[in-house]
């Protein structure tokens, strides 16, 4: 069962979703060192999102599904708002660092609660791989997590510095940043669409 949980855990962490495409235009507009509180916030900020569900809030849902739904609307809210601060982002003026600052640390962190990726994976991975709840096994999802995270995280942001190369020109910037943008809203697909 573990072999399969690193695996589940590295292809749901690897694959696109907020974090990812987030990183990826962090990595374009910031470069890599200024995106490492980033990674960190991320890495951090959902195992103690798994291990806060995990030993109780996986039962607020439970006992109050509304509870799920208001998190959901939050969420999309939430994303489409990042989408547009992406698309919107100034270019960089001649020599200088982009306009802005990537996520920090804390941002980051807090951002996996309305991560609705980090929700679906969060809850998966403790319904699938840590069934009976036990602090053993979801601290166990937790750890295997965020020892997977960081790797993939790390890719996702080297991907966005080098296309950075590519970047140098303010309409592509800015066509790179719409791009991303409206991948970001593509995430929401399955959370307005569960059943599709």
């Amino acid at each position: 069962m573990l072999p399969a949980f690193v695996l589940f855990a590295f292809v749901s962490s690897i694959t696109p979703g907020p974090n990812n495409l987030m990183l990826m235009a962090s990595g374009a507009n910031f470069g890599f060192r200024r995106s490492i509180p980033h990674m960190l916030g991320i890495g951090v900020g959902f195992v103690v999102m798994v291990l806060l569900v995990g030993v109780g809030l996986i039962r607020l849902f439970d006992a109050f599904p509304l509870s799920y739904t208001l998190l959901r609307v939050a969420s999309v809210g939430y994303l489409l708002w990042l989408a547009w601060k992406i698309a919107n982002a100034a270019p960089p003026e001649d020599g200088a660092a982009p306009g802005g600052r990537p996520f920090s640390f804390v941002q980051a962190a807090l951002f996996q609660w309305v991560n609705p990726k980090a929700w679906t994976m969060g809850l998966s991975a403790i319904t699938l791989y840590a069934p009976d709840r036990s602090l053993a096994a979801i601290a166990l999802v937790a750890v295997i997590f965020g020892a997977v995270n960081l790797p993939s995280v790390s890719t996702w942001t080297v991907m966005g510095q080098q296309m950075r190369r590519i970047l140098t020109n303010p309409a592509r910037l800015r066509a790179f940043n719409w791009a991303m943008a409206l991948l970001l809203v593509a995430t929401l697909y399955p959370v307005l669409f569960p059943a599709a």
